[in-house]
């Protein structure tokens, strides 16, 4: 350890301002009692050096706890960076990756719940890509936000089997996206979880697996198992059936969700180095402490989608009835599709299924994963709707899906594509107080949400972040209700495509459903052209025995 990181350990830099104040005070006192100077001086230290203290104690500002005084300098900034980003900086709406006006609006639901904005939208109604929905003359009333999906309900005329749900999940149409204890604090997790407890919704664990922070206030789970088999591994990283056992019969535990792939670095594994493989990240993990951890970018536990089927299956066995799914970030399509045979040849289906699109990124990846690697939301979850819609098997599985979903017009829009619930991982960031520093990878996040630095996280004070964890959902589905009244619907899963309109140029306007496929019910089965090309190309040259793809017959 350098020189440098010593001091820093024993006293961080970060505090220097706050110990000049103090030494100030002190010698400036001294000073002023034995040769009756320096007044002012005092004063001025002695007023930091109270301010420093109290900023050590803020509750709710996580930034002035880790950087007492300068901190201060922040909400400065923010205070004029209207101002400066009219004249030089960027547009209300510049994402990167998210907008001021995105990140605003969770703080405002995270507290007062206010979303409103004076003097009209701050939109370009006339842009290309602009969407709205089409309002009713005749609103619904409806008489709660808590909107629910079943999943893992049993399939009417189908013969009940062994390896059937028998424990389906109510699960909220809003919930905490997966993100692992190690990439986020305890801190972070204790707040999640807490929140997710009082507000009736799901926390997917993240393939770190559950450590003992999401077990403290009992919030829904979902447990999401990935190619590392974390919680639920041998010593060799093979899947174990006796460990599995153990974490997913947790009456908390709601659901399990097999990671195939996630949005942030689909198709890329991960190694977690042995430095930060701590005592607790281990025990969540099942791993030994201070041993480079590895996660595999494929399974071992099959390796065609019959046999993925099968373990989805034995999962279903083994937690007694839970409803299983997988999650995905779409790539090839053949492998998707081999995938929907092996359900149809099995007659085995998952739960649920989650896409995570492309634009995912809480997991810190290699800048060409985050920009070129993995399909967009829209087009995955489109895909995977469509195909099994055209394959009769929609009534069967559930679809959740993830990807920058922060308001309730995001919810609405995943909902029209096909989606029964929506998740956020980003959006519940910034409710407990990420400020987008994009510092989640170097451990020195400076709001105590991503680090396990101990005095950094202390900077997040649970019982205040939990309360806006829980304030950001319930404000979310209010405006989500309201959304929903004022199109004339009784319930979410009644959204549509016919309800979004898009703008295509400058008199050009369309419904939703008029620009993306809609594939007819069972159309697939019957043969024949589906309208899609990606079906039609592919579709039967994918194999439940393989995830590769057939040659094609065509001659060259």
């Amino acid at each position: 350890m350098h020189a440098i990181d010593r001091l820093n350990h024993l006293y961080p830099i970060r505090y220097t301002v706050f110990g000049l104040a103090v030494a100030g005070t002190a010698l400036s006192l001294i000073t002023l009692l034995t040769a009756g100077a320096g007044f002012w001086v005092f004063v001025v230290c002695a007023a930091l050096t109270v301010l420093g203290v109290y900023d050590l104690r803020m509750a709710d500002k996580p930034v002035l706890r880790n950087y007492p005084i300068v901190g201060h300098l922040r909400f400065l900034l923010e205070a004029i960076r209207p101002q400066i980003r009219q004249y030089f900086i960027e547009g209300e709406n510049d994402a990167v990756p998210f907008s001021h006006a995105q990140r605003q609006l969770v703080a405002a639901r995270a507290s007062s719940g206010m979303g409103n904005r004076p003097f009209g939208t701050t939109q370009d109604v006339g842009a290309e890509g602009y969407e709205w929905i089409n309002h009713s003359l005749m609103p619904t009333q409806l008489p709660s936000h808590d909107f629910r999906v079943l999943v893992g309900a049993a399939v009417p005329g189908r013969t009940a089997r062994a390896d059937d749900c028998t424990q389906p999940y109510a699960v909220s149409v809003f919930n905490v996206s997966a993100m692992s204890f190690g990439a986020l604090s305890a801190n972070a997790i204790l707040a999640l979880n807490a929140g997710a407890k009082r507000g009736g919704f799901a926390h997917d664990t993240g393939e770190g697996s559950i450590s003992a922070h999401h077990r403290v206030h009992g919030g829904d789970l979902i447990w999401e198992i990935g190619s590392g088999y974390f919680g639920c591994r041998n010593d060799d990283g093979t899947f174990s059936e006796a460990r599995f056992v153990e974490n997913a019969n947790s009456a908390q535990v709601k659901m399990i969700e097999l990671k195939l792939s996630q949005g942030a670095k689909p198709g890329h594994g991960g190694v977690l180095p042995a430095a930060k493989v701590s005592p607790e990240i281990a025990a969540a993990r099942g791993v030994p402490v201070g041993v480079e951890c590895v996660s595999p970018s494929s399974h071992s536990a099959f390796r065609t989608p019959r046999e993925m089927m099968a373990f989805i299956a034995r999962l279903r066995q083994l937690s007694g009835g839970k409803p299983v799914g997988f999650k995905l970030c779409v790539g090839h399509p053949w492998e998707w599709f081999g995938l929907v045979k092996a359900m149809l040849e099995t007659d085995i289906t998952p739960d649920f299924i989650v896409v995570d699109g492309g634009e995912g990124g809480t997991g810190a990846a290699p800048l060409e994963f985050c920009d070129h690697v993995g399909t967009p939301l829209q087009e995955g979850l489109l895909l995977v709707h469509n195909t099994l819609v055209g394959v009769n098997l929609r009534h069967r599985v559930k679809l959740g899906c993830s990807g920058k979903i922060i308001s309730a017009f995001d919810i609405a829009q995943a909902m029209a594509l096909g989606a029964d619930w929506c998740n956020s991982a980003r959006g519940f960031m910034f409710a407990l107080g990420c400020i987008q520093s994009q510092n989640c990878h170097n451990d020195t996040c400076p709001t105590g949400v991503a680090t396990q630095d101990p005095l950094r996280q202390k900077a997040l004070v649970v019982t205040d972040k939990a309360e806006a964890v829980h304030n950001f959902h319930r404000h979310t589905l209010e405006a989500f209700k309201d959304l929903i009244q004022a199109a004339g619907l009784n319930h979410p899963s009644e959204m549509t495509a016919d309800h979004i309109v898009r703008r295509l140029g400058e008199n050009d306007v369309r419904l939703l459903s008029s620009l993306v496929p809609q594939v007819p019910t069972g159309s697939i089965l019957q043969g024949g052209s589906t309208g899609v090309p990606v079906l039609d190309n592919y579709w039967q040259r994918a194999s439940a025995d393989t995830f590769a793809l057939a040659p094609s017959r065509r001659r060259w």
